[in-house]
C-alpha cells in the first residue's frame, strides 16, 4: 500500500484555491496574509495588488478580473501547505486602461500600490510596505483616461421619505455640487434620467451597507421605486441623518447656517448632499500617499453647494427627451442625428458639456434667455469677432476638469502646463470681449491680475514639454532654484567624466577595444576582451566573467557612480517637490479658474449657435409672456441637415393666440410617412431650442415661454416590466393628462392605436377633447382618426390640418405641405406599396378596404355626459352644435366589415 503524498503535493493537484475565506490564513504566505487583510477592508472593490512590474488580483477578484476583461485566468503558489490560487494581472504601466473597462462595467476598483522603493524593503530583510493608494468608483473618477470629455460624470445621492425625496449630485471632475428636494416620485426618477449619474447612493438598513450593485441587479435594499439602470452603492444610514448631514456641511464650507446654500429648510436635500460628502471624504481619506512622496494636502474639488428646484427649468422627461432625439437618436442611441450634434459646434471640451446641459435644462426665465439671445446676435453680426473668438477657445484646454485634477492632487506637469497656456490665453481673450456689448461677452472683459501671475509662474517653472511621469525628473526648468541648478551641474561633472573614461582607458592601457557600458545589475562597468585581459591595470577589479569578454571596476568609477545616482535621485526629488508646490498654488485657484471656465464654456456655446444661425439662415425668436406660439416656415433643425440644400419643405405653425383666433389644439391629419412625426417633433425642438438661448431654424418665431414638453410619438414594448406597447401608450398618456398646464405644449401622435379601432377612437377623442377644454394646453395632435376632425365644429379653440398629397393616375406624391382643413383619406395601401409590399398583397387590401367602405356605417358625435356644456367647462370656448350627438358609434355591429 502505497502512502498518502505530502500535503504540498496533495495541494499541487488540487483546482487553485479562489475563496481565501475557506482558508487556514496563518498558512498563506506573508505577501498573501496581507492581501487577503486589505481585501477584508474592500470586499466590495475589486483588490489590484502591486507586485513588481504587475498589478495582480488572487481568488475570487482573479475570476471575476479574467472575466469581465477577458483576460487569461491563471494561478500563483499561495503558501507552502496552501498550494496555488487563482491570479491574474494587467501590467502596472496599463493601470488606467484597464481599471476604466472595470469601472466603465460598474466594478469599483482599489489600487494597493508600493508606497517605498523594494531595493529599501530588501536591506532591512522584509516585505515592500504596499497600502491602498486610490479607490476608484464610477461616480468618483477625476483621470483624463476615465472620463468622457463631452459629457459630466455625476456621482449622485438619494434620500427617500414617504413620498417626499431629496437628491444631490457631483461631478468631482468639474466641482459642481447641487442639491434639490421634491415631493414626486416619478419627478425624481425622470431628474436621474436626466442627469445619468454613474453612481447612485442609497442609505440602507443592510448590516454591511457596502454593496455596489451593477446596472440590472436587484437588492432587497434598493427602493422599488429607483429604476435599475443605474450603479448602486448601498451605505449606512448614519451619514444620512439630518444632524450630521448638516453639521458636515457646516465644517465643509465654514458656515454658521445653510441658508446661504438655499437648503436651510430642505432637510431631504441636506441629508442627501451630506451624505454624498461623506461618501467622497471617506473616498479620499482611504487613498495613502506614497513614502516617497513630500506630502500635500488631499482635497476634494467641489465648489459650494448649489440649491435648485426642477421647476425652474423646462421640464422634459425621458419620453420626450427620447422622442425629440435631443442628445441621442432612437434608432441607435449614437449621438449623430441627434439635436445635440446638429448644434454642436463648441471648440473646448467645457463648451460641449455646457450645450448638453442647456439642452436638457432650458431656461424659464425670459431675461435669462433674452441675455443668451443677446449675445448670439451680436456674434451672428459680428463674423471677424465671433471667428477670431472660436479660434482661441480651440486653444483653451478643458480648465474644469485639469484645476480638478490639480485640486485633488492628481494632475502632472503636463496638466500644469496646459493650465498655464490657457490662462495665458485669457489677455487676449478679455481683448477680444472688449469689443463686444452683450451680457456674456461683458462677463470675460477682465482677467484677473493673480491668474495672470499664476500662468506667468507656471511657465516660468514648467519645461515646455514635461515627461507624463512627474517622479522622473526633466519638470522644472533651469535658473529656477540653485540647489537644482548645483546638482545639476555636478551630475552633468560626473556623467561628463564617464563618457571621457573610454577614451582615457584605452590611451592609458593601450587596448584600443575597450568599452565603458552601464547596466541594471551591475551599474557601470569597463569592459575587456578576453583575449587582452593580460592588458588590464592592477587597479581593475574583475567583476563578471564572458564568453567573449571581462567585465570590471575601478574604486574611482564606483565613487563617480554612486555619485551619479545619488545626484539624480536627490535631482528628482527636489523636482517633485518644487511641482507639488506649483500644483499646490493651483489648486488654492481652483475656485477663481474654475469660474473662468464656466464662463468661458457659456460663450463657447453661444459662437456655436451663433455659426448655426448663420450656416442655416436660423431667426432670433421673440420670447413672450403670453402662450403663444407663432412659427413662420419652421424647419427640423436636423432632418434639414441629412437632405440636400433647399429639400426640406418648411412648414407654420399657430397656437394659443387667442385674438388672432389660433387654436390651442390642432387635429393634424394626413396620409402615413407624409410627414407628421417631423412636423411634430420640429415643433417641440423649436420651442426647446428658443429656450435655450438658440436662434430657431425659421422665416419668424414668436414663443411664449413653456413650462414642460410632452409628446407621445411612436410606439414601443416595455418588456422589462410586461407592459404592452397599449399599455405603455396609456401610461404615457396618462402622465400627460395629469402633469400638462395651460403653458405646456403637448405633441401627440396616433393617441389609440393600439388596441381596437372603436376603443382607440374613443380614448383619442376623449384626449382631445380633455386637452382641449380641462387643460387648454397648446397641443398638436397627429391621427389618423379622421373622424376627430368632427371637433372643430364643436370646440372653437380646436382647428383641423393636413399634410397635403399630390393624386396622380397610378400613385400619390407627398407635398410634405401642412395646411388647414382635415383629411380624409390616410393612404396606407399606397405607403405599403412604397415599402415594397407584394402586388398581390397591395391588391387583396384595396379589395377589403372598398368593401369596409361599403358596409360601414359611421355616426360620430359627442358625448354629453352629465349635462355640462364645454362652455361651462371653460369660459371662452364655445361649442358650436347646439344638439350634440349623445352616441359615439363606429360601425353597425351587425355588419360584416367583409363579405
Amino acid at each position: 500500500m502505497t502512502s498518502d503524498p505530502p500535503n504540498s503535493q496533495r495541494a499541487s493537484r488540487q483546482a487553485p484555491h479562489s475563496d481565501y475565506r475557506s482558508l487556514d490564513r496563518s498558512q498563506l504566505s506573508p505577501m498573501m496574509q496581507h492581501y487577503t487583510q486589505t481585501k477584508d477592508l474592500y470586499p466590495h472593490a475589486l483588490l489590484l495588488y502591486r507586485v513588481g512590474d504587475f498589478f495582480e488580483c488572487f481568488f475570487q477578484d482573479a475570476v471575476t478580473l479574467a472575466r469581465e476583461l477577458e483576460l487569461v485566468l491563471t494561478s500563483k503558489e499561495g503558501g507552502k501547505n496552501i498550494g496555488r490560487v487563482t491570479m491574474t494581472g494587467v501590467p502596472h504601466h496599463a493601470l488606467d486602461r484597464y481599471a476604466a473597462m472595470l469601472v466603465e462595467k460598474g466594478i469599483a476598483v482599489a489600487v494597493c500600490d508600493q508606497v517605498e522603493e523594494a531595493s529599501d524593503a530588501a536591506s532591512e530583510g522584509r516585505m515592500v510596505d504596499r497600502q491602498i493608494t486610490r479607490v476608484i468608483t464610477p461616480g468618483t473618477l477625476i483621470e483624463e483616461g476615465m472620463l468622457k470629455a463631452s459629457r459630466n460624470n455625476f456621482l449622485a445621492a438619494v434620500v427617500l421619505a414617504n413620498l417626499h425625496w431629496g437628491l444631490a449630485h457631483a461631478d468631482i471632475s468639474t466641482g459642481g455640487f447641487f442639491t434639490t428636494q421634491g415631493e414626486d416620485l416619478a419627478q425624481l426618477t425622470e431628474e436621474l434620467m436626466r442627469l445619468q449619474p454613474s453612481e447612485v447612493l442609497i442609505p440602507t438598513n443592510a448590516p454591511n451597507p457596502t454593496a455596489i450593485l451593477r446596472p440590472g441587479e436587484t437588492s432587497e435594499e434598493l427602493p422599488p421605486e429607483l429604476p435599475t439602470v443605474f450603479c448602486y452603492s448601498l451605505r449606512s444610514q448614519q451619514p444620512f441623518s439630518l444632524a450630521e448631514a448638516r453639521s458636515r456641511l457646516l465644517q465643509r464650507f465654514r458656515l454658521r447656517s445653510l441658508e446661504g446654500l438655499g437648503c436651510e429648510h430642505l432637510p431631504l436635500a441636506i441629508r442627501a448632499a451630506g451624505g454624498l460628502l461623506e461618501y467622497l471624504e471617506k473616498t479620499f481619506e482611504q487613498e495613502v500617499k506614497d513614502k516617497r512622496e513630500p506630502t500635500q494636502p488631499r482635497s476634494i474639488p467641489l465648489q459650494p453647494l448649489r440649491t435648485y428646484a426642477i421647476a425652474d427649468y423646462l421640464i422634459l422627461d425621458r419620453q420626450t427627451r427620447a422622442n425629440l432625439e435631443i442628445t441621442q437618436t432612437v434608432r441607435d442611441g449614437s449621438r449623430y442625428g441627434s439635436l445635440l450634434w446638429a448644434l454642436d459646434k463648441t471648440r473646448t471640451a467645457m463648451g460641449s458639456r455646457a450645450l448638453r446641459r442647456w439642452l436638457l435644462q432650458p431656461l424659464l426665465n425670459r431675461k435669462g434667455i433674452e441675455a443668451r439671445q443677446e449675445t448670439v446676435r451680436e456674434l451672428v453680426a459680428n463674423f471677424t469677432l465671433r471667428q477670431d473668438l472660436q479660434q482661441l477657445l480651440r486653444q483653451i484646454y478643458d480648465l474644469e476638469r485639469l484645476t480638478g485634477r490639480a485640486g485633488s492632487g492628481a494632475a502632472n506637469a503636463r496638466d500644469l502646463v496646459a493650465i498655464a497656456d490657457s490662462l495665458a490665453r485669457l489677455p487676449e481673450l478679455a481683448h477680444l470681449c472688449a469689443t463686444g456689448r452683450s451680457p456674456y461677452l461683458r462677463t470675460l472683459q477682465t482677467v484677473s491680475p493673480a491668474l495672470e501671475a499664476l500662468a506667468q509662474r507656471l511657465h516660468a517653472h514648467l519645461v515646455e514639454v514635461p515627461p507624463i511621469h512627474v517622479k522622473e525628473g526633466n519638470l522644472i526648468r533651469p535658473g529656477v532654484n540653485a540647489q537644482l541648478d548645483e546638482r545639476r551641474q555636478q551630475l552633468e561633472s560626473d556623467r561628463a567624466w564617464i563618457a571621457n573614461l573610454e577614451v582615457t582607458e584605452r590611451d592609458r592601457t593601450g587596448v584600443s577595444t575597450l568599452k565603458v557600458g552601464f547596466n541594471k545589475t551591475f551599474g557601470y562597468y569597463i569592459s575587456i576582451s578576453r583575449s587582452k585581459t593580460e592588458q588590464a591595470p592592477d587597479n581593475y577589479i574583475r567583476k563578471q566573467t564572458l564568453t567573449n569578454e571581462e567585465r570590471y571596476i575601478t574604486p574611482e568609477l564606483k565613487e563617480r557612480e554612486a555619485r551619479i545616482l545619488n545626484a539624480q535621485e536627490e535631482l528628482n526629488r527636489l523636482e517633485y517637490e518644487i511641482f507639488v508646490e506649483l500644483r499646490s498654488e493651483v489648486g488654492d485657484r481652483a475656485e477663481q479658474i474654475r469660474n473662468i471656465a464656466k464662463a468661458v464654456a457659456a460663450l463657447d456655446v453661444l459662437c456655436g449657435f451663433a455659426e448655426v444661425a448663420v450656416e442655416r439662415g436660423d431667426c432670433c425668436p421673440k420670447i413672450v409672456e403670453s402662450r403663444e406660439l407663432a412659427i413662420v416656415a419652421g424647419r427640423h433643425p436636423v432632418v434639414e441637415q441629412s437632405l440636400p440644400a433647399g429639400f426640406f419643405v418648411p412648414n407654420s405653425t399657430k397656437l394659443g393666440i387667442f385674438e388672432e383666433n389660433a387654436p390651442d389644439l390642432i387635429i393634424l391629419t394626413g396620409p402615413n410617412a407624409s410627414g407628421k412625426s417631423c412636423y411634430l417633433r420640429q415643433t417641440g425642438l423649436i420651442q426647446l431650442m428658443a429656450q435655450t438661448g438658440s436662434f430657431v431654424p425659421a422665416t419668424a418665431a414668436t414663443l411664449g415661454i413653456c413650462d414642460r414638453i410632452f409628446t407621445r410619438v411612436g410606439a414601443v414594448d416595455d418588456i422589462a416590466t410586461g407592459q404592452s406597447t397599449f399599455m405603455v401608450e396609456m401610461n404615457e398618456t396618462a402622465n400627460i393628462l395629469n402633469h400638462a398646464t395651460p403653458k405646456s405644449l403637448v405633441l401627440l401622435d396616433e393617441i389609440g392605436r393600439g388596441t381596437a379601432t372603436f376603443d382607440g377612437l374613443s380614448i383619442a377623442w376623449a384626449v382631445a377633447e380633455y386637452l382641449a377644454t380641462d387643460i387648454g394646453s397648446r397641443t398638436i395632435f397627429a391621427t389618423h382618426y379622421h373622424e376627430l376632425n368632427e371637433l372643430a365644429s364643436i370646440l372653437d379653440n380646436v382647428a383641423n390640418y393636413q399634410v397635403t398629397v399630390k393624386e396622380l393616375p397610378d400613385e400619390i406624391v407627398f407635398l410634405h405641405q401642412v395646411q388647414p382643413g382635415g383629411a380624409d383619406r390616410s393612404y396606407g395601401i399606397e405607403a405599403g406599396r412604397l415599402a415594397g409590399l407584394p402586388a398581390s398583397v397591395i391588391k387583396r387590401a384595396k379589395e377589403v378596404m372598398g368593401q369596409i367602405e361599403k358596409h360601414s356605417k359611421i355616426a360620430i358625435g359627442l358625448r354629453k355626459s352629465s349635462g355640462q356644456s364645454v362652455q361651462e367647462k371653460k369660459g371662452k370656448y364655445q361649442v358650436k352644435t347646439k344638439s350634440p350627438i349623445e352616441q359615439l358609434d363606429i360601425f353597425d355591429r351587425r355588419d360584416s366589415p367583409c363579405e
